[in-house]
C-alpha cells in the first residue's frame, strides 16, 4: 500500500557503511548529465555512487528528439554550437561517439570542416533569397550598441532592450537576425543582450551568413545525449526515471542550510531519499520547455502552465522565504512574453527539399536558419543534413521551424500561429516560399507536428541581480544549482554551453577541486573581432558580399 510519510525511507538508496559520499542529481537534462561526468572524470567519484533522477521518461531535456519515419519525427529544438563553448568540448572530449572511432568533441569539429554554414538565404522575402543581408544599422543605432555593451549590469537592472534602443532599431536587419537566430523580443532583458552582445562578437563578422555556427551531425539528442548517457551507463551511474522531486528537507547546521533529506513521487508513492553528511545534491532547477505540448497535422497544441512539471513547483517552494534561492516568478510570470511556437516536418517525398534548394541555393545542412521578415508570425525554418535521426531511412527528410510573434494571425492562413494545426503551419511556410500552387502535394507525404513551449525564453525575461541563485547557493553546505536558472558571470543562456559550465562549476565547487572551468571567451577584448566587428556593424564589408 502507497505510504504517504513524508519522511518514509526510500530503500534503493538508503545509505550503507562507506568511506565516500554520493551524489544526486535532480533533473536529466545535460547539466546533470555533464555534472555526473566531471564527479567521474574530474572528481574521481564512482559512478555507482551518483543517481540522476528525472521527472520524465527521457533524458536530455530540452535537447529531445524522437518520434519515427511512419508517425512523424519531432524535436522542440536545435541548440547552436560555435568553437568558443570551451567546457562543452572539453566535456565532450572525454566522451567516445556511438561508434566509438572518436571523441564526439572530434567528431564535431571533423563534420564542421566539411559542412560549413555559410548561407545563401539568411532571409527570404518576397519570392526571392538575400544572401548576406545588410545590417541596416545607423550611427545612433551604433552607437547604442556600444553603449550597452559597456554599462554595467547594475545598472540596466531589470530593464529591458526596448528601454535601450528606439523603434528604428528594430526595424533593420541586424535586429531582424539577431532576434531570429537567438529568439529575442524586444522585451526581453537588456543585461542578457549585452551579454550576448559581448560573449558572440567574435561572430559579427559573419553573422549575415551565420558563419561560425556548428552544428552536430545528427540532432542533438542522438549526437550529445545518447553518447553521454552510454559513458555513464559504462560507469553505473543509477538513473530514477519518471520521478518527481517535490521538495528537500534542509536543515540548519552552524548557520548552514544543509540538504538532508530528497523528497520524491512516483506516482502515488511518496517517499523520501536520505541524505548523509558527506552526499551532495546537485539541483537542475526550472525548465524552459517544461509544460510543452505537442499538436498534429490536424490538432493545434495546448497552452499548458508552470503547474505541468515539477521543476517550477520545486524552486518556488525553495525560494519561499529563501532569498538565496532566487525569484522563479520573475521567469514565470508571463507567460504570452516567453512562450513561441516549434514544429518539425517529416517529409516522405523529396520534392519540397528541392524546391527550397533551387530557392534558397542552401543545400541541406551548410544554411542554417531562413528567416522570412514578411512572415506576421516571424517565422523561420532550418534544412538539416539528412539524415537528421539516428533511424531516419534514406527516403525520408526533416526540417525544423519556429515563429517568434505566434499571437498574430498569418498571411496565408488567418490565425494565430498558437492556434495552428501542423497542417495549417505547412501552408503557411509554402506560402511565404512562393509554392504554394504544390502544396497540395506535398502536404499529401507530410507529418508536420507543432509545440508549443510556454517558457522557452523565460531565461531572458528582465531581471536584476539576486533573481537567479548563485551556483553555491548563499550559507548552503552540500547543495548546488546547476542549468539555465542560476547565475555565472559572463556567460550567457539558451545555450548549451551555459548549461555545461554550470554544471562544471558546481562540481569543482562541491568536491573542493582545485581547478576551474574555462574561462568564458571574451573576443571583444580581441582587436582583431573589434575590427570585423566595425567593419560588419557600419556595412563596410567588400563589394559583392551583401545580399542580392
Amino acid at each position: 500500500m502507497p505510504t504517504t510519510d513524508p519522511f518514509h525511507e526510500d530503500p534503493d538508496t538508503a545509505p550503507v557503511p562507506r568511506d565516500e559520499g554520493r551524489a544526486f542529481l535532480v533533473g536529466g537534462g545535460i547539466a546533470s548529465l555533464a555534472a555526473a561526468a566531471f564527479l567521474i572524470r574530474d572528481g574521481d567519484m564512482r559512478g555507482s555512487d551518483i543517481t540522476i533522477i528525472d521527472e520524465g521518461a527521457l533524458l536530455g531535456g530540452s535537447l529531445d528528439g524522437g518520434g519515427s519515419a511512419e508517425n512523424g519525427y519531432s524535436l522542440r529544438g536545435g541548440r547552436m554550437l560555435e568553437s568558443k563553448y570551451l567546457c562543452t568540448f572539453d566535456l565532450f572530449g572525454s566522451i567516445p561517439t556511438l561508434e566509438g572511432d572518436k571523441t564526439v568533441t572530434e567528431d564535431i569539429f571533423d563534420w564542421n570542416a566539411v559542412m560549413k554554414t555559410s548561407s545563401h538565404s539568411r532571409l527570404f522575402s518576397g519570392g526571392r533569397r538575400h544572401v548576406a543581408p545588410e545590417f541596416g544599422l545607423t550611427g545612433h543605432h551604433i552607437h547604442g550598441l556600444e553603449r550597452l555593451a559597456i554599462t554595467p549590469e547594475a545598472i540596466l537592472d531589470r530593464s529591458t532592450i526596448a528601454d535601450q534602443f528606439d523603434a528604428g532599431f528594430f526595424k533593420t536587419n541586424f535586429w531582424l537576425m539577431w532576434c531570429t537566430t537567438f529568439a529575442f523580443q524586444p522585451w526581453h532583458s537588456a543585461v542578457e543582450f549585452k551579454r550576448y552582445l559581448l560573449r558572440f562578437a567574435h561572430m559579427v563578422g559573419g553573422f549575415n551568413r551565420l558563419e561560425g555556427i556548428m552544428r552536430t551531425r545528427l540532432n542533438q539528442y542522438d549526437s550529445l545525449v545518447r553518447p553521454l548517457h552510454a559513458w555513464l551507463v559504462a560507469r553505473g551511474v543509477r538513473f530514477r526515471m519518471n520521478t518527481v522531486v517535490t521538495d528537500l528537507r534542509l536543515a540548519d547546521d552552524e548557520g548552514m542550510t544543509v540538504v538532508r533529506g530528497i523528497r520524491i513521487a512516483e506516482g502515488t508513492k511518496i517517499s523520501e531519499i536520505r541524505v548523509d553528511t558527506n552526499d551532495y545534491v546537485l539541483l537542475t532547477l526550472g525548465s524552459m520547455t517544461e509544460g510543452s505540448s505537442l499538436g498534429s497535422m490536424d490538432a493545434a497544441p495546448d497552452l499548458l502552465g508552470a503547474t505541468a512539471g515539477g521543476g517550477w513547483a520545486l524552486w518556488e517552494k525553495l525560494a519561499d522565504e529563501r532569498p538565496q534561492f532566487g525569484r522563479p516568478a520573475v521567469f514565470t510570470g508571463d507567460v504570452d512574453r516567453s512562450k513561441w511556437v516549434s514544429f518539425t516536418t517529416t517529409l516522405h517525398d523529396a520534392t519540397l527539399l528541392a524546391l527550397i534548394r533551387d530557392a534558397t541555393g542552401n543545400v541541406p545542412g551548410e544554411g542554417g536558419l531562413i528567416t522570412f521578415p514578411e512572415s506576421a508570425w516571424l517565422a523561420s525554418i532550418v534544412i538539416p543534413y539528412q539524415p537528421h535521426f539516428l533511424d531516419q531511412p534514406d527516403d525520408v527528410a526533416v526540417f525544423w521551424g519556429y515563429g517568434l510573434t505566434v499571437d498574430t494571425p498569418g498571411d496565408f492562413v488567418r490565425k494565430p500561429m498558437a492556434d495552428c494545426t501542423g497542417r495549417e503551419i505547412m501552408i503557411e511556410i509554402l506560402g511565404h516560399l512562393g509554392i504554394a500552387a504544390e502544396a497540395e502535394a506535398i502536404l499529401a507525404s507530410a507529418t508536420c507536428i507543432p509545440c508549443m513551449m510556454p517558457f522557452i525564453t523565460s531565461q531572458f525575461m528582465p531581471r536584476r541581480h539576486g533573481d537567479r541563485p548563485d551556483v553555491i547557493p548563499a550559507d548552503t553546505a552540500n547543495l548546488a544549482v546547476i542549468g539555465q536558472y542560476c547565475e555565472l558571470p559572463d556567460d550567457c543562456v539558451f545555450t548549451v554551453e551555459y548549461s555545461v559550465r554550470s554544471a562544471q562549476t558546481a562540481v569543482y565547487a562541491l568536491l573542493g577541486l582545485r581547478r576551474s572551468p574555462p574561462p568564458v571567451y571574451k573576443g571583444a577584448f580581441d582587436p582583431r573581432v573589434l575590427f570585423e566587428a566595425f567593419v560588419a556593424l557600419h556595412d563596410l564589408a567588400p563589394a559583392g558580399t551583401h545580399g542580392r
